[in-house]
């Protein structure tokens, strides 16, 4: 399902290169534990482990695990990669930063990323970590605390290019082919936030070029939901 208002982000912005797309960005909280590790122009390790979304909704903070070699952007074949287990507690682990995986003999680590614009550039985290984003499946999670519980909202979604997305483990959302982000491309059917914690978890599957990603929650009314606490020390399962 689609909204009306979607907006094409240029492959130029999709890579983060020089401009944004005319969006509120939420301010970072100002405690830090440390400076902050670059992961190219748009991404950095979070100041703080809580940060809350802005006027639009952007869900900034996340864990990216190190990509995995796949192939094929159809909806059988990512359907097939997500269902495989390619490490344990794949479908429910909630990471820490510098944690690590096992994937095929290689050891594989998550980050903690928090995004300056309203999308996650891959491409840039991975260049920064001298791996390749080409034929590449990411893992992505993260814990948004809501102050109520939140009837009928949707999850919207964009992503370069497939990507499948899991709220509370149910499957919520999936789109596929080779595309560009869009704003709000894929858009959930009518779901509930929990009061406190919901975990969004997600795995993003890249061709080649660029890749990134965006989310947030719409209200009833259609409307980016702003306040959302993002935890980056959210409940371990």
């Amino acid at each position: 399902m689609n909204v009306h208002r979607k907006l094409l982000i240029p492959a130029l912005v999709a890579v983060g290169v020089g401009v944004g797309v005319g969006v509120a960005v939420a301010a970072m909280p100002t405690a830090a534990a440390g400076p902050a590790k670059s992961y190219g122009p748009t991404l950095t390790s979070p100041v703080s482990p809580t940060l809350q979304t802005g006027p639009d909704g952007f869900i900034k903070g996340w864990f990216l695990l190190e990509p995995i070699p796949v192939f094929g952007l159809s909806r059988s074949e990512v359907q097939a990669m997500v269902k495989k287990q390619y490490f344990p507690g794949q479908d429910t682990v909630i990471p820490r930063d510098g944690e690590t995986e096992t994937v095929d003999s290689k050891t594989l680590t998550w980050h903690a990323v928090d995004t300056r614009l309203y999308n996650v550039n891959l491409f840039h985290f991975s260049r920064a970590l001298h791996v390749s984003s080409t034929n590449a499946l990411f893992w992505v999670v993260t814990t948004v605390d809501s102050p109520r519980e939140m009837h009928n909202v949707r999850l919207a979604i964009g992503s370069n290019a497939a990507s499948v997305w899991w709220l509370n483990g149910q499957e919520v959302i999936g789109i596929y082919g080779d595309r560009q982000t869009v704003i709000d491309d894929g858009v959930s059917q009518r779901i509930t936030l929990k009061k406190g914690p919901n975990v969004v978890r997600a795995a993003v599957v890249n061709a080649g070029g660029a890749t990134d990603f965006c989310a947030r929650f719409l209200d009833v009314n259609e409307k980016p939901i702003a306040g959302l606490t993002v935890d980056l020390h959210g409940p371990r399962p």
